[in-house]
């Protein structure tokens, strides 16, 4: 890796930096991540198999020039894309589209000189840049004030609101009536709910629901709830949700489409990321493949931006709910050896995302071997006629864990519709399952282009209650005798019907309790008499199942709960 300066003439603390770098070029690299093994299966994936098959050739907005600063891979390139300048290093960020079709990027900056490098993120301001073109390129409009981590989302009444932490790692929000402000700062309420915060709430992200609440994950991969995006943030999952693997996890970017939710959480260390999809935001599933890595800056001359490091993802979606862009956070080299007046710095860069075909099934009920035909239309919209483009042969429907690696069902027939055109599969080989709640089609165009898209499976229930525990309160009752007291909260969307709760303690058998009814957001008591042999004085393990009956079970887990003695 050659550096090269970014002037002919340099000062002589900045020659200095320059010659410490390229010194420590090769050893420096390779300190700051390992390249991780990948599962074998992952060999067997087919285009389309994994999100980051999803990336597109990104279009150049001018021909590359010199740009200043970067090493070798990254000195030529399209400074038009993203934002960027020589005075500042950029940081994270993400677009929100007024009224009028601008674009507007919420990002953080901070001076390239400052004595600390890149280690002055911690002193960035947030500033809103705009651009008529969501590539860019940007120019700040504003500052909105200090702040790292910039997350920008729309509350249901209008207004915006921009998640940042402070240089004390504490969350701060600053809110907007509209999406150009003012800008009133307000300190978010985090409820735990007697739940442990797995890593911090320095990374979190935000997808509003359809009824105008939000959800969130923060770093850990814990999930949260907040009833209009600016009430307190109740958590309603315990541990986290991602990849059970070993990693360094970072950067979860979360949003929903008209299908299901989708987050993509970073192993900054590995230098891979993982594609998630769930169709509550609380129950997870793992997809296979790499959700991006170095690399996948790919320009439509042909030629790649060697950056060093890709993180802070964020999603730019359409009217469906569709990723269309991603947008990253990128530095030329070790973030550490990022120096003041040297020819490394970062910025924010936008790439283009395929977006999944609109796809609708008409089966009512599940799909078995058994089922005679599959109907799937595919719509035709802008740009694509599936009657014209589409390679049929090369389609394969079913669940995603069969379709991904090549398998799925295969093409019996066509009808035209006055939507697009309806796909006809055999039953056979689309092997859903009852964990399934969604159904994909990878194929390719005529030109040879894969294509892709997911739809929901009509006899899955998507918006359901989500019922919950607290950590229960010994207590005795007005006849003397000592009870546990649990609290409940429906955080669905939906009523929830009286149903059934699970107490155990320790490893005896559970014992099965009635939760009442439940709207949502409302909160309850459940009562439990203790069994008088475990009046002990003494720490136990007490689990609680919530939802049986109704969803999937929500467990609570209240590990060392002294019990009283008799």
């Amino acid at each position: 890796m050659i550096c090269k300066p970014k002037s002919d003439v340099l000062p002589f603390r900045r020659l200095v930096a320059v010659a410490i770098g390229s010194l420590l070029c090769t050893c420096i690299a390779t300190a700051q991540h390992a390249d991780i093994p990948r599962p074998e299966a992952w060999n067997d994936l087919v285009p389309g198999g994994r999100f980051m098959d999803r990336f597109e050739p990104i279009p150049l907005l001018q021909p590359r020039v010199s740009a200043g600063w970067g090493v070798d891979g990254v000195w030529q390139r399209d400074v038009q894309n993203g934002i960027e300048d020589e005075s500042f290093s950029y940081w994270g960020g993400n677009i929100l589209q007024d009224d009028d079709g601008r674009f507007h990027l919420f990002v953080c900056r901070w001076d390239e000189d400052h004595p600390k490098g890149h280690m002055a993120w911690r002193e960035s301001i947030v500033v809103r840049a705009t651009s008529d073109h969501r590539l860019g390129p940007y120019r700040v409009a504003e500052i909105i004030g200090q702040g790292h981590n910039p997350e920008a989302y729309r509350t249901a009444d209008g207004r915006v609101v921009c998640y940042v932490i402070d240089r004390k790692f504490e969350c701060q929000s600053y809110v907007g009536r509209s999406i150009t402000g003012p800008w009133e700062k307000v300190t978010p309420v985090y409820d735990t709910r007697d739940r442990k915060v797995i890593a911090n709430l320095t990374n979190n992200s935000f997808s509003r629901r359809e009824d105008g609440s939000f959800l969130m994950v923060n770093r850990g991969g814990g999930m949260w709830v907040s009833r209009d995006g600016l009430a307190p943030w109740e958590q309603i999952t315990q541990g986290s949700n991602y990849p059970k693997v070993e990693g360094r996890f970072e950067d979860p970017v979360l949003w929903r489409s008209n299908v299901q939710y989708h987050m993509i959480v970073n192993d900054w260390y590995g230098r891979i990321a993982y594609h998630l999809r769930s169709k509550n935001g609380v129950h997870w599933k793992v997809d296979p493949g790499e959700a991006y890595m170095p690399g996948i800056a790919v320009s439509q001359d042909g030629q790649s931006d060697d950056w060093y490091k890709y993180e802070r993802i964020k999603i730019f979606q359409d009217e469906h709910g569709r990723g269309i862009q991603a947008n990253f956070a990128v530095i030329d080299f070790s973030k550490h050896d990022d120096l003041p007046n040297d020819q490394h710095s970062s910025k924010n860069i936008s790439i283009p995302l395929k977006p999944g075909r609109l796809l609708t099934l008409s089966n009512p009920t599940a799909i078995t071997d058994d089922t005679a035909e599959v109907r799937l239309r595919i719509d035709a919209e802008e740009g694509f006629d599936p009657i014209r483009d589409l390679d049929l042969e090369s389609l394969r429907f079913g669940a995603p864990e069969e379709v991904d690696f090549g398998r799925g069902a295969t093409l019996i027939g066509t009808e035209h519709d006055d939507r697009g055109l309806v796909l006809i599969f055999a039953g056979t080989d689309c092997n859903f399952e009852d964990h399934n709640f969604a159904g994909k089609l990878i194929g390719r165009t005529r030109d040879g282009q894969m294509t892709f898209g997911y739809c929901r499976l009509p006899w899955v229930t998507y918006v359901e209650p989500i019922v919950t525990a607290k950590r229960p309160e010994a207590m005795a009752n007005d006849a003397g005798l000592w009870v546990l007291r649990i609290p409940v909260a429906n955080h669905g969307q939906v009523d929830a019907a009286g149903s059934k709760m699970s107490l155990q303690i320790d490893q005896t058998d559970p014992i099965i309790l009635e939760c009442p009814p439940l709207k949502p957001y409302q909160s309850a008591n459940v009562v439990a008499a203790i069994p008088d042999d475990l009046l002990d004085g003494k720490p136990h393990q007490v689990t609680i199942g919530c939802g049986i009956g109704i969803t999937r079970t929500n467990v609570f887990v209240a590990d060392k709960f002294r019990l009283p003695a008799k």
